[in-house]
Parts: C-alpha cells; structure tokens; sequence
C-alpha cells in the first residue's frame, strides 16, 4: 500500500538516528544506483546568509527568457513540496511520492537522513522532466552537503559568516574552507563575499576554479531607484533594483548576474528577462513585509550577520513608535549575538517556545535578551503564533511588528496570519 507524503515524510525522518551526519558518500551510492543524469547546466549556491535569495532571483530570471528550470531549496516554511520546483511551480505531492518510492528502492540498506533523502528525491524529479537548467541551493556548508554529491557547471558562494559551529568550525576561515568545495576545476567560481576568507580563495586557486570575486572581478554600483553591473563582458546600467527587499539584494544580484554571464553560451539571457527576473521575483520570509498596519515584518534571520542584515534594512524602514520583536530560535544558534545586533530597533521582546529538540525555550531566550540587551521588556509564550498575537494587540496602528530568528518562527506566523485571512 502506497504512502501519502505525509507518512513519507515521518518516514524518513525516522529511517536515521541523526538528523544531520554530513558526508558525501551514502547519496553517491544511492545517486548512482538510481542510473539518473541530467543534460543541461546545474548552478549551485552556498553560503551563510543570501543563497535562498540569489537561488530565487537566477530562478526567475532563466525563467522570464523562457527556460524551464529545476530549483531545488531548503528549508521550507509550509510545505515540503515548496523545495521542488519545476518552472516556479512547487511539484505535487504524487510527484514527491513516487521521487521517495525511488529513492527508497535504489537506496538498498544504504542509511540517509532527512535531507539526503529530499535531495536524492529531487534528483529523480529534475532528471526525469523535460528541464533546461538547475539551480540548487546547498543545504549546510558545501564540501559534505548531499548537493555537492551533484557535478555543477557554475557554483556561486554568497557571503561566509559564523554559523553552524558544530558542523563547520567556529571561524570564517574554517567554515570558507567548507563552503569552497563546491568550486569545481575550470568552471565559473563566484564570490559574493566583499572580504571572503583566504581559505576559500586559496581553495579555488588550488583546484584551478575560475574563481570572480566581487569587487575585483564583478561589482555593482547604484541604489534605491537603479544600479549598474560591471562584470568581465562589460556593464548593464539602468537596472531596477531586486524586489527583494534590502540592501545586501544588489550583491546577490550581482553575483547572479556573473554567474549568467560566466554560463551565457549555454544559457544566454537577455537584458529583458533580466530586468523581468529582478522585478517579479518573490521569496516569503526573507525581509517580507506584509500588508495593512501595523506594519509586520517578517524575516528568517537566524544569525548575527543575517541579524545585523535586518537591523539595517529595519533602519531604512522609517520611524515607528514601538517595534514589538516575536523571536523563536534554535538553541544551536547564537542567541545573544542575534538580540545584540537588532537590540537598537526593538522596543519589546515576545520571546517563544519552538517544537523540536533543536529549540530553544522562551526562557533560554529570555536569558539572552538579559545579557545582551540589558533592562529590556521580555515577555514569553508557547509558541510564535501565541507571541504574535499579544503582539497584535499590543501594536498601535504606526507602530511595527517583527517576526523573526528561525524558518519555524516565521512559518508558524505565516500560518496563522493565512488562517486568519481565509487562506
């Protein structure tokens, strides 16, 4: 009897013990026993903070010239189908079933944890539909993420910064060392780090990549109304800014646009679906605003850099009155740096519970919010939807509201705010 993706779903989060165990050599075996390629150019993205929006801004632009495109991200914030999409569009849940079903027999008595098994799911889908490109987000540093068991034609590193200690070391240049390994010899390396750790250059020199960093070989230059790229076949002025929301967008769009430039006699784009990429592209949770007043915010920011990230973008919103802060993190996450770094633009704390053995409690936040922002109101809840609804009534009508530190913060509140409305 067939399982729903649901039962799927439990099912693989129980087939193993650990829920991250990184190596590359389990998906190879599986990969190779499903027999599957794919003919056309792969694109793949890391880094700390900006993959999720680079990913969604190369998506829509291959997309605004016509090509059908494979787009793999994690994680997601309401559905898992929202992971695989084919042409913008998540697959359904018989399309992820049957992907699983595959997997499951090809992997043998081979073990994979949750996200190797999604991304071996994947791979069946994108190799088995009629696509023209793949852009594919690693899931958690890069030399030992399940993608890098995946051969790209481009690979592109956004900005490094501090995250995942446990897993990646504790310092840029360790956790640089990591997010190289996706480079591969003689292909296209893009850095959008401004000041990348001498590990990850040194990688790439190593292995011969042809390794574009941003401000020596691409930049950008421009603001609020247009920007300009430069980049190795020369400049494409005039251009709107993203529609994703905040400042570090244009050195994600660069880097996008170098490594279109870099792949252009496999996938030529133009400077029209460029410009129809950047203004129609959406990614829910990163800087979204939503509408109505009080004005909410929500943001996945789970980091210190990502974290000051906000603070910023938070400043160029204009005054409010009182910014109420919903957070909810995982208590692998560095707490404190993150209340530090957006401390000056909240005016009260609704710390939450999440579900998980990974979560931190209200009160561990609340502990956090005592080191790092002295004297400052913190209230608790069970849950983030819980916190946003006293925030809801606390809010006047000019003040802000904003939701943030964990993908499961901010789902959770989506959720509620979509019941709320009817959808």
């Amino acid at each position: 009897m067939s399982r729903t993706l649901s039962e799927w779903l439990d099912y693989i989060e129980r087939t193993h013990p650990a829920g991250i165990e990184l190596g590359l050599e389990r998906v190879a075996r599986v990969r190779d026993a499903l027999g599957l390629s794919f003919a056309g150019p792969i694109i793949t993205v890391g880094g700390t903070n900006g993959k999720g929006s680079t990913c969604a801004m190369l998506d829509a632009i291959l997309r605004a010239e016509g090509y059908r495109v494979g787009l793999y991200t994690s994680p997601h914030l309401l559905h898992f189908n929202e992971r695989v999409r084919l042409s913008g569009v998540p697959v359904s849940d018989g399309e992820l079933v049957l992907a699983f079903e595959a997997v499951e027999q090809a992997r043998g008595d081979t073990p994979l944890t949750y996200f190797e098994f999604g991304t071996l799911a994947a791979w069946h889908i994108f190799a088995t539909a009629p696509l023209d490109a793949l852009v594919l987000e690693v899931g958690l540093g890069g030399r030992l993420d399940a993608v890098n068991a995946f051969e790209p034609d481009c690979a592109i590193v956004t900005r490094v910064s501090i995250d995942h200690v446990d897993y990646l070391g504790s310092s840029r240049e360790s956790i640089g060392a990591e997010k190289a390994g996706i480079f591969r010899a003689g292909k296209p390396a893009i850095c959008a780090d401004p000041c990348p750790p001498g590990t990850l250059v040194a990688h790439a020199q190593a292995i011969g990549a042809d390794l574009q960093q941003i401000g020596r070989d691409f930049s950008y230059v421009g603001g609020l109304t247009q920007w300009r790229f430069n980049g190795r076949s020369g400049s494409r002025a005039g251009l709107a800014p993203p529609a994703l929301r905040g400042a570090t967008q244009l050195a994600n769009a660069a880097a996008c646009l170098a490594a279109l430039d870099a792949m252009s006699k496999r996938l030529p784009v133009s400077m029209q679906a460029v410009r129809l990429g950047l203004a129609t592209v959406e990614l829910p949770g990163r800087f979204q605003v939503l509408p109505g007043r009080p004005s909410v915010v929500l943001d996945v920011a789970h980091n210190p850099d990502a974290a000051a990230t906000l603070a910023a973008n938070l400043s160029d919103m204009g005054f409010y009155p009182e910014t109420h802060a919903v957070i909810g993190m995982l208590r692998d996450k560095d707490i404190e740096g993150v209340c530090r770094a957006v401390k000056g633009s909240v005016s009260a704390w609704l710390a939450c519970d999440l579900p998980g053995p990974r979560a931190a409690t209200a009160a561990m936040i609340q502990e956090a919010i005592a080191k790092s922002a002295a004297g400052a109101e913190v209230s608790t809840f069970p849950s983030p939807r819980a916190a946003y609804a006293e925030a809801r009534r606390r809010a006047g009508e000019n003040d802000r509201i904003l939701v943030f530190g964990s993908f499961l913060t901010v789902a959770d509140v989506m959720a509620a705010t979509a019941s709320d409305t009817g959808g």
